[in-house]
């Protein structure tokens, strides 16, 4: 009964972490690069437009970078669930 719990506990908080993230890379690729570009255009890094720059590459590091917390979370949620690997 308390393993069923466990469990439950676990794909909850891995659901919230999922849609944390997501909601995150969604507003970073379609705010960033298509809502708020003329905003963001009007500043400058490299001499690229801070906008353009989103559209093409940031929400793709961006996304590179939530893996690695999604990674980091989740290997930290197993472990305090106890159904990590090691």
């Amino acid at each position: 009964m308390n393993n069923d719990k466990n469990l439950k506990q676990y794909w909850k908080r891995n659901l919230r972490y999922l849609l944390i993230l997501l909601l995150i890379w969604f507003t970073v690729s379609y705010g960033c690069g298509i809502l708020f570009v003329d905003e963001l255009n009007m500043i400058k890094i490299g001499g690229f437009k801070l906008g353009f720059w989103f559209a093409q590459q940031g929400a793709i590091y961006i996304f590179v970078i939530l893996i690695f917390v999604y990674v980091h979370l989740m290997n930290k949620l197993d472990k305090e669930h106890n159904v990590d690997e090691d």
